[in-house]
Order: structure tokens, then sequence, then C-alpha cells
């Protein structure tokens, strides 16, 4: 009886730490979208620690290693090469450590060559029409007159030579980037065109939502909350 009453007086302690543990479990987020939003999201921040757990869990739901250094790649155009890198040199000595434990992870596709016709300008500029949700691309932003080259480079690399790298498709790439952009301070407005971007090119409102719970729960609690509020805006836009 004593026993009995030990376990009753224990579970809502044990409720209330699952509650808390942000293990929550997620309906529309993928094992492997949910790894790609943390692998992202760590080697944005540079949290080693966190990142090396979700480099193996991220493994362990069957992301492939090209996959993953494909992350690190498009990374860079957002969180810089140092982040990359850093990331990129934590995931080798993994990949080493599993192989020596005699795990069988998947080595993954490569990327495709590009065709023969290909003009990174022009390429980037249809992918970056898609992201806006155009048929066009536009010209004379005022960045684009302030600094030419910053568009030139946005267009002919980012969106031209990153993105035509079929390791990863759209979706998996917008969800990187906005799951870096949710960590970093003062990111909102880039956030929140690619939040847009994200359900463009395949990304659902219900992954989006789960997203920022993802992000509030096992991230950054006060970045989750501002990426809560800035999905708001895009889903209600002010007229």
């Amino acid at each position: 009886m004593k026993q009995l009453l030990k376990l009753f007086l224990f579970l809502p302690l044990f409720v209330f730490a699952n509650e808390s543990s942000g293990n929550k479990e997620f309906k529309a987020l993928s094992k492997k979208e949910q790894a790609t939003i943390s692998i992202s999201a760590f080697s944005a921040t540079g949290d080693m620690d966190r990142l090396e757990d979700a480099l193996h869990q991220g493994l362990d739901a069957k992301l492939t290693r090209n996959e993953i250094k494909e992350i690190f790649a498009h990374l860079y155009a957002y969180v810089g090469f140092p982040r990359s890198l850093n990331a990129q040199n934590l995931f080798m000595k993994i990949v080493e450590q599993r192989k020596k434990a005699g795990k069988d992870d998947i080595e993954g596709k490569t990327a495709s060559a590009k065709p023969k016709e290909y003009d990174a300008i022009e390429y980037g500029k249809k992918v970056r029409a898609q992201l806006v949700g155009i048929e066009k691309d536009y010209t004379g932003a005022p960045y684009q007159v302030f600094s030419p080259i910053i568009d030139e480079y946005l267009l002919g690399h980012l969106f031209g030579d990153i993105f035509i790298r079929d390791v990863l498709d759209f979706k998996q790439r917008e969800l990187v980037t906005i799951s870096a952009l949710a960590v970093l301070s003062g990111a909102e407005s880039q956030l929140k065109f690619h939040m847009g971007a994200a359900m463009r090119v395949g990304n659902t409102q219900e992954e989006l939502e789960e997203f920022t719970q993802f992000i509030k729960s096992d991230i950054d609690e006060q970045q989750g909350q501002i990426a809560k509020k800035v999905l708001a805006e895009v889903l209600n836009p002010k007229k």
C-alpha cells in the first residue's frame, strides 16, 4: 500500500518533468525534419555540445551524411563560413566515431551535374521569383540599386549555385534557412520572408506552427516566441 501511495505521489512530478523537457511529440514534423531544425539552429548559434547530440539524432533518423554536409554548405550563406566549418569539423569526428562503432549510416546521393546551358544568374532569378511567389524576378529594389554586387551574389551564388544542388530540395533548404534565422537575434525581417518562401515550396502551415513550437521547446524559448509572432504576421498580413 505504501509503495502504491509513493507511486501516485511521484506520478505528477514525472508527468510535469516530461511536459517540461521539450520532448513533445510532433505530428506534422518528421523525425528527420526535427533533426534538420536542431542541426541548423545549433550550427547557427555555435552550440557544439547540443549540435553533437543533434547530429547523432539526425543520423539515427536516417538523414544521410551528404544531406547533413549539404546543410552546412547551405548555412554558410546565412551564418558565415566560421559557423559552418566548425559544424562540419564536428560532424567529421562524429562520422568517424560512428564508423568505428560499426554504425551503418547512409552516405546518400551527391549533387547532380549542372546542365550545360546553366547560367547562375538566370537560374537564381527563377528561384527567387518562386520563393517570392511572382512570375518574374524583380529589379530596382533599393538594396539592389545601392549595392548591385550584393544582388549579384544573392542571385548567382545563393539562389543559383547553392539552390541548384539537388542533395536537398527547396522545401528542405527553406527549413534549414528558417531554422538558422529563427535563432539569430535581429533577423526577424529575413525570417518573415523565408517563412513565406517556405510555404511556397511545400512546407505547410501546420508544419510551420510546429516549427515555432519546436524552436520554443527544444532550442530557445525566447527565440521560439519571436518565431511564433513572425509566423502570425506571415499568416495574417496587415493590409
